[in-house]
């Protein structure tokens, strides 16, 4: 079934680390050709090295793009190479998750940043991808959001707010494509070992490390391997949502299930007194 995958062009947002990168690697590992994006360009192409060491036999494009700049986006977009134009999969991955603070709290700067990069990008590099999907009638977007769209918690207001507008515009993109063999798919992960925590608490690694404390969390592959799942179905078929959570959660931000002495409510109690 993975065989689908082979030379097809990916375009992955947010792939200089975490789930991105995993994500990059894994479509590699299956033979497709890889497009990746970030502002951190250095990563980038410490990432197409490895890949190219790997599976010289690839195409491999880095684009330094700013994500919550439409005119960066379309820029990136106009420097694709003749092979990159065309598009088969589109992995909306870039996010960011900044401050843990209380809605009353909230500073201006960081809830536009959490709207720009969380909501308003994806529609931008979506936009430039869909339209020759639609002509063509062919082409798989995968986004990733998060389970805090779907069950915000306390001190993550914003974050929550954004990834919950990001699985609506999901869910409406697919309404609006269900006419054609285009599909949509959101893949919501849970709990993820990723750079982050960093950015959530600037200046603190103390915290940042510490953020999830004792409870169960997933590294990045396990969520790019859903990722690759969902898009090497059949084209007939499509997983339209899935939640990629830690096993032993009782709920996608609680865990608790298989600890009896473990209080599923912690996580909610910590995060409250953060």
């Amino acid at each position: 079934m993975f065989e689908r995958l082979q030379d097809q062009n990916v375009f992955i947002t947010g792939a200089s680390s975490g789930i991105g990168r995993c994500t990059a690697m894994l479509f590699a590992h299956y033979g497709s050709n890889i497009i990746i994006s970030a502002r951190r360009y250095d990563k980038l192409r410490d990432l197409a090295g490895e890949i190219a060491i790997n599976y010289p036999n690839l195409k491999i494009h880095c684009i330094s793009m700013d994500v919550t700049s439409e005119s960066s986006v379309r820029k990136g977009f106009q420097t694709l190479p003749d092979w990159a134009q065309h598009i088969d999969i589109l992995v909306n991955n870039a996010g960011v998750h900044k401050g843990v603070v209380h809605v009353k709290d909230l500073d201006t700067q960081i809830m536009d940043e959490m709207i720009d990069t969380n909501l308003k990008s994806h529609v931008w590099v979506t936009q430039q991808v869909i339209p020759k999907m639609l002509q063509r009638n062919s082409g798989t977007i995968v986004n990733v959001g998060s389970v805090n769209g779907d069950h915000p918690h306390p001190n993550a207001g914003m974050f929550s707010a954004t990834k919950s507008a990001f699985s609506s515009i999901t869910k409406t993109l697919r309404m609006e494509t269900c006419d054609s063999d285009v599909r949509i798919i959101e893949i919501k992960p849970g709990f993820v070992e990723t750079d982050s925590n960093i950015v959530m608490y600037p200046g603190d690694k103390a915290s940042a490390r510490a953020f999830y404390g004792n409870h169960p969390t997933i590294p990045p592959m396990d969520v790019a391997e859903s990722i690759i799942f969902a898009a090497s179905r059949n084209p007939r078929c499509v997983i339209s949502e899935v939640s990629v959570v830690p096993n032993g959660h009782a709920h996608p931000l609680m865990s608790g299930s298989k600890d009896k002495n473990s209080d599923g409510l912690a996580i909610i109690r910590e995060l409250t007194l953060v």
